[in-house]
Order: structure tokens, then C-alpha cells, then sequence
């Protein structure tokens, strides 16, 4: 089977606003306020929680490799604990997502979130169930963009990893599917968009209602 696997955050759905929630309640317990802002600091947010604590603190002038270390668990904490206040799917993900698999290819998501944070906020947002894989952060000793995360998302997903694309926002998932020898589709509409066309993957996508002809097209 044909696999179409997906990255998560800014991807399918748009959680820089929880994320930055988070991530201020770090530097409000650190004194500092809520320093980081959207949609400023939107993009930031979708590289992860290290990289939203490193560019406070920065900003703060205080940056400090070990205190991102030890603020990151509480960053997750506070996460984990408000995960669907502000973040949404993105318009027409769930129409492809049903399209591909009207069409026989398999879907999953693979994501460099915590597996589960991942399985909660799928859970939230009401659409776990249509994905048939789920593979995060720490589901493999390895993550994004080591390939093997996206080739177990496929074979979870029943696929053939050698015939499987990868829909990201990042260079990380640029560099994923290249590192496993297949295709990408990289999002315009995400905080990052813009810089999408820099990194030549195989397609960019607009619009999600474009997805199933784009995926058929590079993988068959």
C-alpha cells in the first residue's frame, strides 16, 4: 500500500498558540512575563519547546543552555495541561485526509512532538481515529529527520515505506524525506510558509483540496 504520512504541528493543524501559552508560563515563573507573541513568534513555536525557551531567553538577555534543559519539563507540563485552548485544524485537512483514503492509500502522522501530547491533542481535536499511525518524538529511539520515524509510520499504517511521502512545514521534514529517499510536500499556509520554495521539495501545497491530485502524481 501506498502510505501519505503527515507531520502534526503546522501541518495539519495550527498549535502555535498553545505552544506559546507554554512556553510563557516558563518565563512568567522565571519573572520575566509572557515574552513571546503571536503571530510574531509563531514560527518559533512550531520548531519545538527548546527552541521557543532559547529564543526568550535570549530576547531576556538571560539564555542559559541548562535552564532551557530544566524549564523544558515544565514546559511540557504546561502544555500537556491546556493543549486545545487556542489550536485548530487547518481548512480542508480532514476533507484530504478522507479523500486519500477514499482513493486506497494509507495515512499516519509522524511528528516530532511527544508521542502523547500528540495522542492527546488528536484526541481533542476529535480526528485520532483517521489516522491509522501515529509515531512522535519518543515513540522510536530516534526522531525526524532520521528516516526510520517516517518509515514506521508507514508500516503502521499497513504501507510500504519505499512508497510513501511525507506533508510537512519544515526543513526537518524537508531533510526526513530525503534522508528516506521519497517525496515531500511542503505547506504554504503555515506561520513559515514563505519559506517553503527555498527548501525544493518535490510540491508545495496552498490549499489541502489540492493534496490527493499532488499525492497522485508523486507516488502513483
Amino acid at each position: 500500500m501506498r502510505t501519505v504520512i503527515f507531520d502534526l504541528d503546522g501541518t495539519l493543524a495550527d498549535t502555535s498558540g498553545d505552544l506559546l501559552a507554554a512556553a510563557n508560563a516558563c518565563f512568567r515563573h522565571m519573572g520575566l512575563g509572557d515574552i513571546l507573541t503571536q503571530p510574531g513568534d509563531a514560527a518559533t513555536a512550531l520548531r519545538g519547546g527548546k527552541m521557543m525557551l532559547t529564543a526568550g531567553m535570549k530576547r531576556a538577555g538571560i539564555y542559559d543552555p541548562q535552564k532551557v534543559e530544566d524549564y523544558y519539563p515544565v514546559l511540557l507540563e504546561a502544555y500537556r495541561d491546556a493543549i486545545d485552548h487556542h489550536s485548530y485544524l487547518y481548512p480542508g485537512a480532514m476533507e484530504a485526509v478522507e479523500a486519500l483514503k477514499q482513493a486506497g492509500y494509507g495515512v499516519g502522522i509522524c511528528t516530532n512532538k511527544p508521542e502523547a501530547l500528540a495522542e492527546q491533542l488528536m484526541r481533542s481535536l476529535g480526528v485520532r481515529q483517521a489516522f491509522a499511525s501515529l509515531v512522535g518524538a519518543d515513540t522510536l529511539a530516534v526522531r525526524k529527520p532520521d528516516p526510520e520515524p517516517l518509515f514506521e509510520a508507514a508500516r503502521r499504517a499497513g504501507g510500504d515505506p519505499a512508497r510513501t511521502i511525507l506533508i510537512g512545514d519544515s526543513d526537518t521534514d524537508r531533510n526526513t524525506s530525503a534522508n528516506a529517499g521519497v517525496p515531500s510536500v511542503l505547506v504554504t499556509f503555515g506561520p513559515a510558509g514563505g519559506d517553503m520554495a527555498a527548501l525544493n521539495p518535490e510540491a508545495l501545497l496552498d490549499r489541502y483540496e489540492d493534496l490527493p491530485e499532488v499525492v497522485a502524481r508523486l507516488i502513483g
